[in-house]
């Protein structure tokens, strides 16, 4: 159970990253992408980086 909280709480963590970077146009990939400079996606992004933290630090308990 630790080793799959880890890796769902890295894999959150990664995403919720990419979706700030994409939300505020620092990460313009893909160029098609409809999340790019969305502002609205860097607070999703934050909010699925911290549930990241969350299970990151669930599996150290």
């Amino acid at each position: 159970m630790r080793r799959f909280l880890l890796v769902a709480g890295l894999f959150a963590l990664a995403v919720g990253l990419l979706w700030i970077g994409q939300g505020t146009g620092t990460v313009p990939w893909p160029r098609s992408s409809f999340m790019v400079e969305q502002l609205q996606w860097a607070g999703y992004g934050a909010a699925m980086a911290g549930f990241g933290l969350v299970l990151i630090w669930q599996s150290n308990q």
